[in-house]
């Protein structure tokens, strides 16, 4: 079955920067990030990857910034890394939410960025394929401990496709929060704000 393909809700520029400007003024306490299902079946049917129009650095910059507005209310307590980049490498959108971040995000971001690219899937998805099981994951494809050390099988990298390109274009990535979290605001994001 084909996914659907998806654009973004409101295509005016500047609105995901109006979204994370307009979360810096509210106080709130965070809404809930919805969890993704744990089944890797239900996760390649629902939000292993999306599957986009198109997929600019203006979309980057949208997405990173809508990424940032629902993670703001969390940084107090979980401060987070947002890493958009293209297959390239080119990384289009980068911001950390909250102060706290640590070197090791840029290096989750990377492997799970190096997951994603390789395998085609999100990282949830392989978390759920191997039930979290890293050796048993590298052992499947023959990676030696080093080899292994360069991917991640945990929650928060996800392929971004666009109708009629083979492969995957993009990648978003959250580092900071629980595996299971990262994916799923992810998912949440894109879920809220394309149709």
């Amino acid at each position: 079955m084909a996914q659907k393909v998806l654009r973004r809700r409101d295509q005016s520029a500047g609105s995901g920067l109006r979204a994370a400007l307009s979360a810096q003024e509210k106080t709130a306490s965070p809404s809930p990030i919805p969890s993704p299902p744990e089944n890797a079946e239900e996760v390649k049917a629902t939000c292993d990857s999306f599957v986009l129009e198109s997929f600019t650095a203006e979309d980057a910059w949208e997405l990173g910034h809508l990424l940032y507005a629902r993670l703001l209310p969390f940084s107090s307590q979980k401060p987070t890394l947002i890493s958009i980049s293209l297959a390239s490498g080119q990384v289009l959108f980068q911001t950390a939410v909250g102060s706290g971040t640590a070197p090791d995000n840029e290096i989750w971001v990377q492997r799970k960025r190096n997951t994603v690219l390789r395998f085609g899937a999100s990282t949830w998805f392989q978390h759920c394929k191997y039930a979290g099981d890293e050796e048993a994951f590298r052992l499947k494809f023959g990676m030696s401990p080093d080899q292994a050390e360069k991917y991640a099988i945990h929650g928060g990298g996800v392929p971004i496709r666009v109708k009629g390109v083979e492969g995957v274009v993009a990648v978003v990535v959250v580092s900071g929060l629980k595996q299971h979290e990262d994916h799923g605001v992810i998912v949440d994001v894109i879920n809220t704000n394309w149709e």
